[in-house]
């Protein structure tokens, strides 16, 4: 199995001289091709601090990030937005969609910035929009659709140039449950159909209990993780429960 992402000695440090806080410490973690892979840990434990420092958003103080074969530490500002454009998928809490284009334009433009062929814009749109179940939304525009299409809508754009990896930032925190769901299962299924790449950053047990691996966090430094194994989803999401319970609640990040 290829590796997608490696951390090394990741260090995260906030203020200066005799007024220093660690906000990542020693991350070391890997993540494979088609692993499905939650973040997980108490309010305060860097777990969003760690997934803009993955996604490029911030740098580290120090340590090495390994993404597709490719140090992003080395990179330029502009080697890292061809990086993000060409390899990176987000999904965000909210949305980050434009409301004047349609559901359809706004899946596609990665596409179309990438002078991807019409023909095979429109095959990939239909696909993920069967995946996700908004095929009948299409023609739409953002302010006429729910909030649990608006964001499966914002997954499908996320997905549809076939990044290396896919980070989903607390992607059910606006949704009801019934949305969160549906989403949460579109996902899995890409994971499992497509051996898309996901890592999730969440606070909820639920959203976790779909992943296949959950890395716990607290107070900067990875503590623990969990495999899915051959557990049943419902046996995934009480051990969960347990772990986060020992380490003192899974609010969210302050940080």
């Amino acid at each position: 199995m290829r590796s997608i992402l490696k951390a090394i000695n990741v260090q995260k440090v906030f203020g200066v001289k005799g007024n220093v806080y660690k906000a990542l410490e020693d991350i070391n973690l890997e993540i494979q091709e088609g692993e499905f892979v939650g973040i997980m840990g108490p309010s305060g434990s860097g777990k969003s601090t760690l997934l803009n420092i993955l996604s490029t958003i911030d740098t580290p103080t120090s340590g090495d990030i390994i993404i597709d074969n490719q140090n992003i530490i080395k990179m330029n500002e502009e080697q890292l937005s061809d990086f993000r454009r060409n390899k990176l998928g987000f999904i965000f809490q909210d949305y980050n969609l434009l409301d004047t284009l349609t559901v359809k334009e706004n899946i596609l433009l990665p596409l179309a910035l990438s002078k991807v062929p019409a023909k095979e814009i429109e095959q990939r749109v239909n696909e993920l929009a069967d995946t996700f179940g908004i095929r009948e939304i299409l023609n739409k525009y953002p302010y006429h659709i729910s909030g649990g299409q608006k964001q499966r809508t914002a997954a499908s754009r996320a997905i549809v140039a076939n990044p290396s990896l896919i980070l989903a930032d607390e992607p059910t925190g606006a949704l009801d449950s019934k949305s969160a769901t549906s989403l949460l299962e579109s996902l899995s299924t890409l994971n499992k159909v497509k051996q898309a790449t996901i890592m999730m950053v969440t606070h909820d047990v639920y959203a976790a209990s779909f992943c296949k691996r959950v890395l716990f966090i607290k107070d900067g430094r990875l503590v623990t993780e969990l495999h899915k194994g051959q557990l049943q989803r419902k046996e995934f999401f009480q051990k969960i429960l347990d772990i986060l319970a020992s380490l003192g609640g899974g609010d969210n990040d302050v940080i």
